[in-house]
């Protein structure tokens, strides 16, 4: 067995985080050890977030980010406000840059604890979401579900925040289709060769959206934070809202503002710490704290 690392469980709005402490260390969280540890109900998860040391000068902290498929993932806005909660805990600090595959994030604690994470720019350029086939405008792509002449789900904006996102217009309370049924058909579609994250999205006013989304990796979750982005960067893109927005996801309400003037996509949420733990990066075996494991003894007690 590996030397075991220090972990915690967290959520963002319910989507259910592993913040994994791989700092000070040469080796990474296995895909094998990901998938061990979403298989138990106790360390279920849709995201790790590892934190390792920093890789490029006047960043904190490299973030690598595994789904619960064991596969990897680019960007995760949810898990991103777990990691500024857990090391402003540690530390005191309350603005954090990371670097990730997706590109560099700043992160910030505010006063009221609500944490907001900058996602960046998002990509619009079909080449660079990517999309399998060219088109000139991503506002609006041909892909559907159902009926040729009488499809359910039609015309998805398609833009990149960190992973390629998929978002589905439509009138309907978004929890009337099946998502868990198209969802992984169309996270697959030939036209998303890295696979995306496909969404459904309801307008309810100009400054406010349902979402639902099927996250490439992880399936069903509660939140997706590059989805929020993605479908408020989309509303304001197609005329449909304004370019500050409350994105509803079926855990609860992100602010999320894309700026005029620096282009940029920022999401402010909260996060939530659950019990904390060691564990083992490459089989995956854990153990909770002592105090948690007390706690957790006594509950199922």
């Amino acid at each position: 067995m590996a030397e075991m690392v220090p972990f915690a469980k967290m959520n963002g709005l319910g989507n259910q985080i592993l913040v994994v402490d791989m700092r000070g260390r040469p080796d990474k969280v296995a895909p094998a050890a990901a998938i061990a540890l979403a298989a138990d109900s106790r360390t279920a998860f849709d995201q790790i977030m590892a934190i390792h040391d920093p890789r490029v000068h006047n960043t904190d902290n490299y973030i690598d980010i595994l789904n619960s498929d064991g596969t990897k993932a680019r960007a995760c806005g949810n898990g991103t406000r777990c990691v500024v909660q857990a090391l402003s805990a540690e530390t005191g600090k309350k603005v954090f840059t990371f670097q990730t595959v997706a590109g560099i994030l700043i992160a910030r604690e505010n006063d009221d604890e609500s944490i907001t994470v900058d996602m960046g720019k998002p990509e619009f350029n079909w080449e660079k979401i990517p999309l399998g086939e060219e088109f000139r405008d991503t506002r609006m792509i041909e892909l559907q579900v159902g009926p040729i002449d009488a499809p359910v789900l039609h015309s998805p904006s398609a833009v990149a925040i960190g992973n390629p996102h998929a978002v589905f217009w439509v009138d309907d309370d978004v929890w009337s289709y099946d998502l868990d049924r198209f969802g992984p058909l169309l996270e697959n579609h030939p036209v998303f060769p890295e696979r995306a994250n496909i969404s459904i999205a309801r307008i309810r006013s100009r400054n406010e959206l349902d979402l639902r989304t099927w996250e490439r990796g992880a399936g069903l979750t509660q939140a997706c934070g590059s989805a929020a982005c993605a479908a408020a960067v989309s509303a304001a893109r197609t005329k449909r809202t304004e370019r500050t927005v409350t994105v509803n996801v079926p855990g609860g309400p992100l602010l999320i503002d894309w700026s005029e003037e620096t282009d940029h996509v920022s999401m402010t949420g909260p996060a939530e710490w659950e019990f904390s733990g060691m564990l083992d990066p490459q089989s995956g075996a854990w153990k909770p704290d002592l105090q948690d494991g007390a706690r957790e003894k006594e509950s199922i007690s």
